[in-house]
């Protein structure tokens, strides 16, 4: 019920800081995560720059962790410090959907400081190698390159099509990128 009511509120532009933060606070994971899920739409408003997603990136559960991470990356201006912690979240976390929610967060923002995570977020689980490929769309130079022209031969055939999709290559004659790599003709 208080999950609901806080996605009503958002959709009624009626959401306050005050409402968000008692629900970041809540004993039930999934008004957490749905306090983290609506807190970009506070942003803009000035009543949300006291609201700090931060601490949830250390939630005991990892879905508030996951949208928290999500969240993150949509909030506009970023949250003070939390380049540091979604790269925390990116390397360290036990969780695979969370280091790639951490990962495309950080892709979102586009800071300098988070490229060494999602880089080595590119020699993650195919999930998350996918999403830090993806995530280094913002960024150049020559790590940036390595790490695209590498993916053009990961094993995954999805991690493949972003690199070749960023470096607008065309896929190697006789290979496709597709789930039907090779036609049964050849």
């Amino acid at each position: 019920m208080r999950s609901t009511a806080l996605g009503a509120l958002a959709r009624l532009g009626a959401l306050t800081a005050a409402d968000v933060q008692a629900a970041l606070r809540d004993d039930v994971a999934a008004v957490r995560s749905r306090a983290a899920e609506v807190t970009p739409v506070l942003d803009g408003s000035g009543d949300g720059d006291d609201v700090l997603l931060a601490p949830l990136l250390h939630d005991d559960d990892p879905m508030v962790v996951e949208v928290a991470a999500f969240a993150s990356g949509e909030r506009t201006p970023a949250e003070p410090g939390i380049v540091a912690a979604l790269a925390e979240v990116a390397t360290d976390h036990d969780d695979a959907l969370c280091r790639e929610a951490a990962v495309a967060a950080l892709g979102a923002l586009g800071d300098p400081g988070g490229l060494p995570a999602i880089l080595a977020a590119t020699s993650d689980k195919p999930a998350v190698r996918r999403r830090a490929v993806l995530a280094l769309a913002p960024f150049d130079g020559h790590d940036v390159d390595v790490a695209l022209r590498r993916a053009l031969t990961d094993h995954d055939w999805q991690v493949r099509q972003a690199a070749e999709d960023l470096l607008d290559v065309p896929p190697d004659t006789g290979l496709s990128s597709g789930p039907d790599a090779r036609s049964p003709l050849d």
